[in-house]
C-alpha cells in the first residue's frame, strides 16, 4: 500500500503532460499542469484556477441539471450553458400556445423568468484527496472482493463524517485510476434556477442531426439560466421570495475574439472516458455493444420522427427523448467508424503486449499484476452472450417502452405523462417485440404468452396491453387509484404481468454479468496500477468520471483527410449558405436573422473583417458532460462555450487522438449578438463584465 501512495505521489509531481491530452484533476495542476499551461500562453497563476483557500475559476463552474456543464456570468448567478444542455428544461416549459423551443424565448426583466421545476445546480465548495483513508488499511494481498467490500465501508463512514462537517452538502468519494484513488467532492445544490432566454431552436439546433458531431459547425448552441437563493444566499426550494444568487466569483466575457494558435482551456465535468480500455473489450464494443444500440435505437427513432413531424403537440413531446436518444446512436457510429480507421486496436495491442513483458520480468506472481489482461480477457468472453441480451432487454424495452417506465416510476407520475403519449408508445413497443424475437434465442416469458393466447402475432398482443392497461394515461391512472384494493388491481395489469417477465430474464442473466465484471474489476485495477508503475516519469490523467476537470490546449485548424483543411473558425456566411427548404426542422434560418445579415448590423461582435464569427475550434479534450463548459481564453476571461467534439476523432473516448481531436465551441461574440441584436434583451448583456 506504502509503495501505492508513493507511486501516486510521484505521478502527482510530474512535469511531462501533454497539453493536448488530459482531463486534469484540480488539486494537481500546480504540480503537474501549470509550467505546461504557460509555455502554451497560459497567463494566469495556478492559484487563479483552483484554491482551496481563497476564491478561484472553479466557483463559477456548476453541474448543471443532471449531464452537463454551465458557468457563472454574472455577481447576480446569471449562468450559460448549451441550448442541448437547457432542452429538456425549455421543453417542460413549452406547450402548442407557448412554443419556447420552436420560438425561442426572453424574460426582458427578473420577474418574467420561468422557475424550471425539476432542475438544479450544484457548486463544488471543497475537494479532498481521502486515498488513505479509503485504501489504507487494505492489506496488498487482498483479493478484489475485499479490497472492494472494505474501500466500500471505509467509503460510507467517510461520507457521514464529512456530512457531519458540512452540514446540507452532498458528499461523492469517486474512484480514479481504477479505484486506485479516491478524492471527495463537497457539493452545495441549489434546486431553484429559472430560464432567463433562449434562442429558438432554428439557431440553438441549427444543423440538427445532420450537423451533430460535424465541422463545420453554424448552431448558435446556447441558452440563459439564473440561479435562485433564500434570502441568506444559501440553497433553498422554489419560492416567490427567493431572490438571485449572489455569486462569489464569476466569469468574466472577453470581446477580443481568437486567432489561430491562441490559448484556450476548459472546466466541466467529463462524463466518461475509457482510456484504459483494452483489446478484448474494444472487440466487445465493435461486435456487439455499438451495432445493437444503433441498430434499435435506429428503429425507434425512425418511429418517434414520423410522429413527431405528424403533430406539433407530439413534437414538443417527444424532441427532447428523441434528440438524447439520437445524440448516442450517432456517437456510437462514429465511436466505431473511429476506431476502426485509427486502427485503435492495434495500438492497445501493442501496449498490452509491452505491458505484459515488464510485469513477467518485474512484478511478483503474487502482485498479480500478471493476472491483470488475462482476468479481463476472461471478463470479455465469459457473460458475452448474457451481457449481449441484457442490453437488447434495457435498450428494446426498459428505455424503449416507456408503458414499461410507467409500471416502475415512484415518483413524478404527472411530469412523466406530460411528455407520453399512448399511440407513439403502442408503435414503438410492437417494432420492438418484433426485433427482440428476431435477434435473440433468450426471450422473456411473455412471448410464451404470446404464442399461446395471440398466436405468435406481438402486434395483437400490444394492442390488447395498451388497451386494457391502467397505464396509458392520467385518466385511467385516476380511475386505478378509485379502485377498492389499488395494489391488486395494478398487479393484475397486463403492464404488470409485461414488465415482471422483462424483469425476470434480467435477474436470471445478471448473475454471469456480475462475476465477469467481478473479474473485470479487479483485471482493471491491477492493470492501470501495473501501467502507472511501468512508467513512472509519465503524467498521469484518470478516466472522466463526472468530476471537475480541466483540459488545455490550444485553437487550431485541422486537416480530416487529405487535401482538406479546416478553418478554425466559422461565420455567419455559413448559417446563409446551409439554409435549406427542403429540410425545414434542421436548416431554417429565422428572417430576423436574415435581416441582420443583410444590414451586417452586427455590432461590436463583428470580428476584424466585419464578420460575424458563430464558432471556432480548439485541441482540448472532452467528451460528454462536458457540453456547456467554458472555454476561457489565456487571462480566464470566457469566449466561447463548448458543444460537441468532431467526427473523424469519435475515438476519443478510448484513444486521443492529437493531430485530429477538436473541441467545438459557439463564440461568445454571436452568443451576445443573439441576445442583443436578434431578440433585444441588451438588458442581460448589460449584466455581464465585459473586456
Amino acid at each position: 500500500m506504502k509503495k501505492l501512495l508513493t507511486l501516486l505521489a510521484l505521478v502527482s509531481i510530474s512535469l511531462t503532460a501533454v497539453a493536448d491530452e488530459g482531463m486534469w484533476l484540480l488539486p494537481y495542476i500546480k504540480k503537474m499542469n501549470s509550467k505546461d499551461m504557460k509555455a502554451h500562453g497560459c497567463k494566469l497563476k495556478p492559484e487563479d484556477i483552483y484554491s482551496a483557500e481563497k476564491s478561484s475559476l472553479k466557483d463559477a463552474i456548476v453541474i448543471f441539471g443532471n449531464g452537463c456543464t454551465g458557468e457563472i456570468v454574472s455577481e447576480s448567478g446569471l449562468l450559460f450553458t448549451n441550448h442541448h444542455c437547457g432542452y429538456s428544461a425549455i421543453q417542460k416549459l413549452s406547450s402548442v400556445e407557448h412554443d419556447y423551443l420552436k420560438d425561442g424565448f426572453w424574460a426582458q426583466n427578473n420577474a418574467e423568468e420561468l422557475p424550471a421545476e425539476g432542475l438544479s445546480v450544484r457548486f463544488v465548495r471543497h475537494i479532498f484527496d481521502v486515498t488513505a483513508d479509503i485504501i489504507g488499511n487494505i492489506p496488498s494481498t487482498a483479493s478484489n472482493e475485499e479490497y472492494m467490500t472494505t474501500a466500500d465501508a471505509n467509503k460510507r463512514a467517510l461520507i457521514e463524517k464529512l456530512e457531519d462537517e458540512y452540514p446540507g452538502m452532498q458528499i461523492i468519494i469517486p474512484g480514479f485510476f481504477g479505484n486506485n484513488q479516491f478524492f471527495a467532492f463537497a457539493y452545495e445544490v441549489y434546486p431553484d434556477v429559472r430560464l432567463v432566454g433562449t434562442p429558438p431552436s432554428s439557431i440553438g439546433k441549427f444543423g440538427g442531426d445532420t450537423d451533430n458531431w460535424m465541422w463545420p459547425r453554424h448552431t448558435g448552441d446556447f441558452s440563459i439560466f439564473r440561479v435562485y437563493a433564500g434570502k441568506d444566499n444559501r440553497p433553498a426550494e422554489y419560492s416567490e421570495e427567493n431572490v438571485p444568487y449572489k455569486a462569489e466569483k464569476w466569469l468574466e466575457v472577453s470581446l477580443d475574439g481568437i486567432e489561430e494558435g491562441d490559448f484556450g482551456m476548459i472546466m466541466g465535468f467529463p462524463g466518461s472516458t475509457e482510456r484504459y480500455k483494452t483489446s478484448y473489450e474494444i472487440d466487445y464494443m465493435l461486435e456487439v455493444d455499438n451495432p445493437q444500440r444503433i441498430y434499435i435505437r435506429g428503429e425507434r427513432q425512425k418511429i418517434l420522427r414520423e410522429w413527431m413531424d405528424s403533430d406539433q403537440a407530439i413534437r414538443i413531446q417527444y424532441d427532447s427523448k428523441y434528440a438524447q436518444s439520437a445524440n448516442y446512436w450517432k456517437n456510437s457510429i462514429g465511436m466505431s467508424r473511429g476506431i476502426e480507421k485509427l486502427d485503435v486496436k492495434a495500438k492497445k495491442q501493442a501496449q498490452e503486449q509491452a505491458y505484459q513483458a515488464w510485469a513477467i520480468a518485474n512484478t511478483l506472481p503474487e502482485e498479480r499484476f500478471i493476472d491483470a489482461l488475462p482476468l479481463i480477457e476472461q471478463s470479455q468472453v465469459e457473460a458475452r452472450k448474457e451481457n449481449a441480451t441484457l442490453q437488447y432487454l434495457s435498450e428494446a424495452f426498459l428505455q424503449s417502452v416507456e408503458l414499461i417506465q410507467a409500471m416502475m416510476l415512484d415518483s413524478d407520475i404527472e411530469g412523466f405523462y406530460q411528455n407520453y403519449n399512448a399511440n407513439v408508445d403502442r408503435a414503438v413497443a410492437k417494432r420492438m417485440f418484433q426485433i427482440y424475437r428476431e435477434n435473440n434465442d433468450r426471450l422473456p416469458s411473455i412471448y410464451e404468452k404470446i404464442d399461446a393466447e395471440f398466436g405468435g402475432n406481438s402486434d395483437a398482443y400490444v394492442d390488447w396491453v395498451y388497451d386494457n392497461s391502467y397505464l396509458t394515461s392520467m385518466e385511467k391512472i385516476a380511475q386505478l387509484r378509485e379502485a377498492e384494493d389499488v395494489e391488486a388491481t395494478l398487479m393484475a395489469d397486463p403492464a404488470y404481468e409485461l414488465t415482471m417477465s422483462i424483469v425476470a430474464l434480467y435477474r436470471e442473466l445478471y448473475p454471469a454479468v456480475l462475476a465477469a465484471e467481478q473479474k473485470f474489476s479487479e483485471g482493471h485495477r491491477l492493470y492501470i496500477k501495473g501501467l502507472m508503475m511501468q512508467y513512472p516519469d509519465k503524467a498521469w490523467a484518470s478516466d472522466a468520471n463526472f468530476t471537475i476537470r480541466l483540459t488545455y490546449g490550444n485553437v487550431l485548424p485541422y486537416s480530416p483527410a487529405d487535401g482538406i483543411v479546416y478553418n478554425h473558425y466559422t461565420t455567419i456566411e455559413g448559417v446563409m449558405a446551409k439554409e435549406d427548404p427542403t429540410n425545414p426542422v434542421e436548416f431554417t434560418v429565422p428572417e430576423r436573422l436574415k435581416e441582420l445579415y443583410r444590414a451586417k448590423d452586427y455590432g461590436r461582435y463583428a470580428d476584424e473583417n466585419g464578420d460575424l464569427p458563430v464558432a471556432f475550434l480548439v485541441n482540448c479534450d472532452i467528451t460528454g458532460g462536458n457540453s456547456g463548459s467554458p472555454v476561457m481564453d489565456k487571462k480566464g476571461r470566457l469566449i466561447g462555450l463548448a458543444f460537441d467534439g468532431n467526427w473523424e476523432a469519435m475515438s476519443g473516448d478510448v484513444a486521443f487522438e492529437p493531430d485530429l481531436q477538436r473541441t467545438i465551441a459557439v463564440d461568445i461574440r454571436y452568443v451576445l449578438f443573439v441576445i442583443e441584436k436578434y431578440a433585444g434583451a441588451k438588458w442581460i448583456v448589460d449584466e455581464l463584465t465585459i473586456k
